[in-house]
């Protein structure tokens, strides 16, 4: 009898093994893939996803430090960077498997190559099930990601308004070029898909290429892909693949009675720029915090956990749901404030920064847009 298992190993697993482990719990985590194994990811990890951990990344497998964004709409195109960095590419495969290894280390027992097919609420238990083998533990932690099924013997499945579809290549080129092309940036094109975006993010020797947009309305997601390879210079054949991504800042059940939740499971992610690495770090990490005092003191655990993840990130990531909903909802206004407003792409660069919030950004920009849309009337004009 384990004290917890957790179902799957990317970070938010991983985290919620480590931080279990830590808190002196018998864990068991269970991947169904042998690492280091492929992920399809833009692969930045924010400042935010960094300041979770309770190690350093090492810095060689850090592979491009980004300090601004550069952002289209339309022909509009401007780009800003900070005097500090807002994130680092890494390779997710790699990441992933430093994660888990770090889980290791405190003592959480680590299953690869099984996947749990299912799960049994008993009255003082959970058992779980793979092919191989049947495990029993006091509590479970769900963190499959956003292609598992466990999740909805949780809550209701996703609408296709609820979850984005992505898709992504990687296309190799040298540093330099890389460099050359965009240095110290990201590469965000809007009005590419509704209620998403295109990007290009620059690693060491590739660049990570994508389109992401809310599924109902993004329907030959490859093609849309096509097209923005194409438009952006890359002719040739490259090897596409398709995941999926909740629409995050969504109220969703996040548990019942011995069973939680966590990272892609939970629909943790930024709705504005996609960023989920953070949230699944730390909501894996309240999902072990939520078990251990559940064990120890005896309280509700859904209602524990709901009320960490909300003092935590859940108020953020719904402001970041009202944000994304006002771009896309109105983009002739707020897509040419961000390419021809300095002051709105830095004031934004400070959220996955940690140095701002979605809350206060939205209270920024709001009272500005009149006069932002005065001044674009004047520079039109002359």
């Amino acid at each position: 009898m384990y004290d917890l298992i957790v179902v799957g190993g990317g970070p938010s697993g991983s985290s919620a093994g480590r931080r279990a482990a830590q808190l002196g719990l018998h864990t068991l985590l269970i991947e169904k893939e042998y690492f280091p194994r492929y992920k399809a990811c833009g692969g930045a990890v924010s400042e935010q996803a960094m300041s979770y951990l309770d190690f350093k990344i090492p810095e060689d497998i850090q592979e491009k430090n980004i300090y601004g964004a550069r952002v289209h709409f339309k022909g509009q195109v401007l780009e800003r960077h900070k005097d500090y960095r807002i994130a680092t590419t890494i390779n997710r495969s790699i990441l992933d498997e430093l994660l888990l290894r770090k889980a290791k280390e405190p003592g959480a027992v680590i299953i690869e190559g099984q996947k749990v097919t299912r799960f049994i609420e008993k009255n003082n238990h959970v058992e779980v099930y793979t092919k191989q083998n049947f495990f029993k533990a006091k509590y479970l932690i769900i963190s499959e990601g956003a292609h598992g099924s466990l999740k909805y013997s949780v809550r209701p499945k996703d609408t296709k308004d609820e979850y984005g579809i992505c898709v992504v290549a990687e296309i190799e080129e040298d540093s330099h070029t890389i460099d050359h092309y965009l240095f110290n940036a990201i590469d965000i094109h809007f009005g590419v898909a509704n209620f998403g975006y295109g990007w290009i993010f620059p690693h060491k020797k590739h660049f990570s290429v994508g389109i992401g947009g809310i599924a109902k309305d993004l329907h030959k997601p490859k093609k849309v892909m096509a097209e923005f390879l194409k438009a952006n210079g890359f002719d040739g054949n490259y090897a596409l693949k398709v995941h999926l991504l909740p629409v995050g800042g969504i109220k969703r059940k996040l548990g019942k009675s011995r069973v939680l939740l966590s990272g892609d499971s939970g629909g943790f992610v930024d709705s504005f720029y996609g960023e989920g690495i953070a949230y699944a770090i730390r909501s894996g990490q309240l999902a072990a915090d939520a078990v251990s005092l559940t064990l120890h003191n005896k309280i509700d655990l859904v209602k524990k956990y709901e009320s960490l993840c909300n003092k935590e990130f859940l108020h953020n990531l719904k402001y970041s749901y009202y944000l994304s909903w006002l771009m896309h909802r109105f983009p002739n206004i707020f897509f040419k404030i961000f390419t021809q407003h300095e002051i709105a792409i830095d004031r934004y660069l400070e959220v996955p920064a940690l140095k701002g919030t979605y809350k206060n950004y939205i209270k920024w920009i709001l009272p500005r847009v009149p006069g932002f849309l005065l001044k674009s009337v004047y520079y039109l004009g002359k």
